[in-house]
C-alpha cells in the first residue's frame, strides 16, 4: 500500500513533466537506529556487552568492578572491534553496527535513493542493511527504479538506455558486467588504482570497465556528475536532516522503510508545488511577498496609483494620485 501511495504521487510528477528519466542518479546515507548500541548482546549465548566486560575484568584480578573500571577496561583491551556476525540489538534485530556519516559509531540503517537528475524527483526510495556494500545494494535499487519508471511510462530500455550515474563506491567489475548492454547506461566513478588491471580472460568484464570508463571522459559525464553531487545531497539534505528523518523513531526494516516512502512521497508533491506555487513547502508560500503595482487615469489627466502588497496572509493597499501639472 506504501509502495502504492509512492508511485501515485509519481504518477502526479509525471502528468507536471517532472520526470524525464533519461538521467538518473544513485546515491546512499546512513540513518541511526532506534536502538542503542550499548544494549547489544552476543548473537550466540545472549550475553550483553556489558556482562562480557564484567567477566573480562573479573578474569582480569578485579572482584567488584565499577562503572570506571569498566569504562577504563573497554578503552584499553587489544582487538576492541563489533561485529554484526557477533552481535546484535534484541530491541531491532534487523539494525546493524555501522559509522554513521559524522564518523560516530551507532546501530543504523541505509537508505538509498535513485533520482531523476533533470527534475530532482525520487524515482525509488530504498531501505537496506548499513552493512551492506553499495555494489551489493545498487540492484535492487535499480530494479525499484525501472519497476517505478515503468509505471509512468518512462522505463529505460536496452533499445533507448537511461544513464545511470554513481560516485566509485558503486564501481565494480561484476556490477558493470551486469549493467552492460542493458537498460542503463553507466557513468559510475572509477577509482584510481595502481599498477595494471589483470582480466583473467574476462572480456566481458574488460569490454564492459572500458566502456564505463571512455563515457566518464566526455562533456557530458562532467554535467551529470556536477547534477548528481547537488541534487542527489539535496534530497538527504531535505529528507534526512531538515526532514527529521536522521534518526528513526521505528523498529524493523519494513516498518521503517514504509514510513519512509511515505516521507519522500511528501517531498515529491514539495517539487509539484514548488512547480505550481513557486514555493514548496505551506510555509514557504506563506511567507512570501508579493507585490502588484496599478495604475488608473481619471478625466481631469492626473493619475490614481495602487501599491498592494501581499506577505502571508496579510494584505495591504496604498492609493496615492498625481495631479496634472498645470504649468504643462
Amino acid at each position: 500500500m506504501h509502495d502504492a501511495v509512492f508511485t501515485w504521487v509519481l504518477r502526479r510528477l509525471a502528468e507536471q513533466g517532472l520526470i524525464k528519466g533519461e538521467r538518473i542518479g544513485v546515491d546512499a546515507s546512513t540513518m541511526e537506529a532506534n536502538a542503542a548500541l550499548r544494549a547489544i548482546v552476543r548473537r550466540d549465548g545472549g550475553e550483553s556487552y556489558r556482562e562480557m566486560l564484567v567477566r573480562m575484568a573479573k578474569e582480569s584480578g578485579i572482584e567488584t568492578p565499577t562503572a570506571e573500571d569498566l569504562i577504563r577496561l573497554d578503552r584499553k583491551r587489544k582487538g576492541k572491534t563489533l561485529s554484526n556476525a557477533e552481535w546484535v540489538s534484541p530491541t531491532d534485530p534487523d539494525a546493524r553496527i555501522t559509522k554513521l556519516k559524522d564518523g560516530r559509531t551507532r546501530l543504523a540503517y541505509k537508505p538509498e535513493h535513485a533520482l531523476d537528475l533533470d527534475t530532482g524527483a525520487v524515482v525509488a526510495a530504498e531501505m537496506h542493511s548499513a552493512d551492506r556494500g553499495d555494489t551489493a545494494t545498487l540492484p535492487g535499487t535499480l530494479e525499484s527504479a525501472a519497476r517505478h519508471l515503468a509505471a509512468v511510462e518512462a522505463a529505460p530500455s536496452a533499445e533507448a538506455p537511461a544513464e545511470m550515474v554513481a560516485d566509485k563506491g558503486y564501481h565494480s567489475r561484476e556490477v558493470l558486467k551486469t549493467l552492460d548492454d542493458g537498460p542503463w547506461k553507466t557513468r559510475i566513478a572509477e577509482p584510481k588504482r595502481d599498477g595494471f588491471s589483470r582480466w583473467h580472460g574476462d572480456d566481458a568484464a574488460r569490454r564492459a570497465v572500458v566502456n564505463n570508463r571512455t563515457r566518464l571522459l566526455s562533456g557530458v559525464a562532467h554535467i551529470a556528475f556536477k547534477l548528481r553531487a547537488e541534487v542527489v545531497e539535496r534530497s538527504f539534505a531535505l529528507i534526512l536532516d531538515r526532514g527529521g528523518m536522521r534518526r528513526a523513531w521505528l523498529r524493523g526494516r519494513e516498518n521503517l522503510h514504509k514510513r519512509y516512502l511515505i516521507h519522500v512521497a511528501g517531498y515529491n508533491l514539495g517539487l509539484i508545488m514548488r512547480l505550481l506555487t513557486g514555493s514548496g513547502t505551506p510555509r514557504g508560500f506563506q511567507a512570501r511577498v508579493s507585490a502588484s503595482l496599478a495604475a488608473i487615469a481619471t478625466p481631469n489627466a492626473g493619475l490614481v496609483v495602487i501599491l498592494i502588497v501581499v506577505a502571508g496572509d496579510q494584505t495591504a493597499a496604498i492609493a496615492f494620485s498625481i495631479a496634472r501639472d498645470p504649468l504643462g
